[in-house]
């Protein structure tokens, strides 16, 4: 999600140590000059990880890793992709998702009601996976909507305030699961009516199963049991099970609860509930009010599992997997089929997670691993200095997450993921994003957007992991586990520096190879081995300062064993480019354009909605979008 600077959750106060600390001297010494981190012998950590990759139909057709002529930067309202492609717009914002005898017509002037939107495709298209039907000509678009735009969502934006808006808002958030098919010259069309269309929104019945399934800090009036939640929210990142299920993220939902004072709750302080916050929800939705309902914010900030085939499931709150700003989940399998789930966190100076399962994967889909992901061990990473890491545990009674400590038991303990994490001397990380991972190398990757608290007086300075002061950039890590993807340790490297050469601050030169960006946010590995990078620049640096040369947000590909970087898409104006998957085949992919248009206060103006952006119609008010990309003569794409 783009965000003002200046605004972004910040609330680890924790006095876990910098890298600097717990190093040795002769390696704080170098580490104080912020990049001079990277000396050649920790980019050498990874050098050797690189396996041959497993020559599938895919590989052998694809010819050249990057087969294709980079776009420039622009500024254009307008999606540009390389000499050689095609591009179509799929189900935006508002079209209907196709469920059977109710597909209301999106209305122009936002008119449309709470009742037509939760028919309707969600706002702010972000994290999406392909599932086919057919092969690679049929199959489910499932995707996240991770916030809207008061300003676009109605005719008069915020100004009057009613119960149908709170229903509208609520309906306009969540999972879209809608049905595409190709046509036979190679586009690609919705399908409506489709029995497997279905929205997912903040009002949605979910189940709450695993440790904290119960508990008492889950329970509300509402729910005396604990164990049933309406609704997920600010949907970012997502993950696509090895067993045929979709996992959404429950990013930023700190927001969405108001307050009438600051909160004397310390655990609330902690998960970044302030007073005044709230998306006026709370006025006719009452379990929004944290104040009257202190927890019903633990009930948000899951990782949600969801069976896309089957539109009668309850989507499940997976309580093992911890409670955090969820990004996203990101699924690996160990060698002996234990699922294993990478998670960022997307605030200021917060902790990257992972989950190991205690059991093993079962043919038989969905049904049979109903509940792999409810038992297991979470752990967080700490990334030391020497270019190793390690991943600890987040065990109750372990070290001190004991209930003299404030963790009562194993729920409490995923409850307070951050506490934990705290406690145990994690690494504070610059907005801990995607994770992205190849199964062939074995190669983890995870964006870190930007942190431009970084180095103030009041905050942590540079360490091996976070090299640089004012982070406006961003980077992308890459490790490798040791052993497996259940190793308690791996070996770590910065894979690129977003930046510009041409900027005078040195810690926003970065040392990318080839076209240059800020903001990594959104990363995919492809079947044949490339990573691909999404770009998250914020509106209110859009072209300005050291983001002058970048133009708008872009999608990139990446070749891990040269280290080139490519820009093969530009975005319209405003956007977030966001959300990327392909067709079995490797010939269609998909990417999502979020919010085009945005202004730089992250708010539009209801008196002209069109001002930045007209994209994708060309006359009417923004719209968040799918869009299908395919070369000219049917290949591959990226070769």
């Amino acid at each position: 999600m783009a965000k003002d600077f200046d605004t972004m959750e910040d609330s680890n106060r924790s006095s876990n140590p910098s890298i600097h600390e717990v190093s040795d001297p002769s390696r704080r010494r170098v580490l104080h000059g912020g990049l001079a981190v990277l000396s050649s012998a920790l980019l050498a950590n990874l050098s050797g990880c690189a396996t041959a990759r497993s020559e599938g139909a895919v590989a052998e057709a694809a010819g050249p890793r990057l087969g294709f002529k980079s776009v420039s930067a622009s500024l254009e309202d307008a999606i540009r992709v390389p000499e050689g492609y095609t591009h179509q717009v799929l189900v935006p914002w508002g079209d209907p998702v196709g469920v059977a005898g109710a597909m209301p017509a999106f209305k122009p002037d936002a008119g449309n009601s709470g009742a037509e939107q939760e028919l309707q495709m969600g706002m702010h298209h972000d994290g999406v996976h392909y599932y086919p039907l057919d092969g690679a000509r049929r199959g489910l678009l499932v995707m996240n909507h991770e916030y809207v735009d008061y300003g676009l969502l109605y005719p008069d934006g915020d100004k009057t305030w009613h119960a149908d808006k709170v229903r509208k808002a609520q309906a306009a958030h969540g999972v879209s699961v809608s049905e595409i098919a190709q046509r036979a010259d190679g586009s690609w069309q919705a399908v409506r009516p489709s029995r497997h269309a279905r929205r997912i929104t903040a009002a949605t019945p979910m189940a709450v199963q695993g440790p904290a399934a119960g508990h008492p800090m889950m329970k509300t009036a509402a729910d005396p049991q604990g164990r049933r939640v309406l609704g997920t929210l600010n949907n970012c990142a997502s993950g696509k099970t090895p067993w045929g299920t979709y996992l959404t993220g429950e990013e930023n939902w700190a927001y969405y609860f108001a307050l009438d004072a600051d909160p004397v709750d310390a655990h609330h302080r902690r998960w970044g509930l302030r007073k005044g916050r709230g998306a006026r929800w709370h006025e006719h939705d009452e379990r929004f009010d944290a104040a009257k309902h202190p927890n019903e914010p633990n009930r948000f900030g899951w990782i949600v599992e969801i069976d896309p085939f089957d539109p009668t499931s309850t989507p499940v709150k997976r309580t093992a997997l911890g409670r955090a700003a969820h990004e996203g989940a990101t699924v690996a399998l160990t060698k002996d089929g234990r699922a294993v789930v990478y998670s960022g966190e997307d605030a200021r100076f917060e902790y990257l997670y992972r989950f190991v399962s205690k059991e093993r994967m079962k043919p038989g889909g969905a049904a049979a691993n109903a509940g792999l992901l409810d038992e297991g061990v979470l752990y967080v990473a700490r990334f030391d200095a020497d270019g190793r890491g390690r991943w600890l545990p987040l065990q109750h009674g372990q070290g001190p997450l004991t209930a003299a400590n404030g963790f009562a038991d194993q729920g409490e303990v995923v409850i307070k993921a951050r506490q934990a994490s705290d406690a145990l001397g994690a690494t504070k990380l610059d907005r801990p994003e995607w994770v992205a991972l190849d199964q062939q190398t074995r190669e983890v990757y995870c964006s870190l957007t930007n942190n431009t608290n970084r180095g103030g007086d009041r905050y942590p300075g540079v360490d091996a992991a976070n090299p640089r002061a004012h982070n406006t950039m961003g980077h992308i890590l890459r490790w490798k586990e040791a052993g497996d993807f259940d190793g308690e340790t791996f070996e770590w490297s910065h894979f690129v520096l977003a930046g510009d050469p041409a900027n005078e601050r040195a810690e926003a030169k970065g040392n990318v190879r080839g076209d240059i960006f800020g903001c990594p946010d959104g990363l995919w590995v492809d079947q044949r081995g490339l990573l691909w990078i999404c770009t998250d620049m914020s509106s209110s640096v859009r072209g300005q300062g050291e983001f002058a040369r970048l133009g708008n947000n872009m999608l990139l590909a990446a070749d891990p064993r040269s280290g080139e970087i490519r820009r093969f898409l530009t975005g319209p104006a405003g956007c977030e480019i966001t959300g990327s998957t392909m067709t079995p085949d490797g010939r269609t992919l998909f990417i999502n354009v979020q919010h085009p248009g945005e202004t730089p206060s992250e708010q539009s103006d209801p008196a002209n909605p069109m001002r930045f952006s007209r994209w994708p119609d060309g006359s009417g008010r923004p719209r968040s979008a799918t869009v299908a990309i395919r070369k000219l003569d049917g290949g591959v794409i990226g070769t």
